[in-house]
């Protein structure tokens, strides 16, 4: 008789961590996904999706953990140096439109203005392309990685990206995303 309580009991607490944890699990896989603000469940849900990230690789970019930006280094030579350049530095006159109304691939290291955008932009921005973010009028040459790149390595991208930064830049743009959650 004692166990069907106790069975109940684990059921109830599955359902309490389903809805708290959802949003947060979704997030896990896609961190496009908004979190929704002022859940009840927020802090069970961020436990769950630490679980989950953990399972399924980064969820955001991380300049200090040293194997996830090895690993971004590993993914910006085979995608992103050939426009950005192997030493972040970008393609000459990056400021200069093209003839085609794009501009060229701007530089990563601190002499660009990646380290002036949030987290949150850069990945979406990286995953979806420059197009499907530009503003009504821009032509952006940037392609999307969504299909190629898994959202991990994304993220590995950037912690990588962010570790060339100097300290004080990297300061700068952490307190950019603490601002913004």
């Amino acid at each position: 008789m004692q166990r069907k309580p106790l069975i109940f009991i684990a059921f109830l607490a599955v359902c309490v961590l389903a809805i708290g944890g959802g949003n947060a699990i979704r997030k896990a896989v896609d961190p496009s996904i908004e979190s929704k603000p002022g859940s009840v469940f927020a802090s069970i849900g961020n436990m769950i999706r630490g679980a989950v990230t953990a399972r399924l690789g980064y969820g955001s970019a991380d300049a200090g953990n040293v194997k996830q930006v090895r690993r971004g280094a590993q993914v910006y030579a085979e995608h992103c140096a050939s426009c950005h350049g192997d030493k972040l530095q970008g393609q000459p006159h990056w400021r200069k439109r093209n003839d085609d109304g794009t501009l060229p691939a701007p530089p990563h290291d601190a002499s660009g203005h990646t380290w002036h955008h949030l987290d949150k932009l850069l990945f979406d921005y990286t995953k979806k392309g420059g197009q499907a973010l530009a503003p009504e009028g821009f032509k952006s040459g940037m392609p999307g990685f969504g299909e190629v790149l898994k959202d991990s390595d994304i993220w590995s991208v950037l912690a990588f990206i962010k570790s060339t930064w100097p300290k004080k830049i990297q300061a700068r743009q952490d307190s950019l995303n603490k601002r913004a959650q």
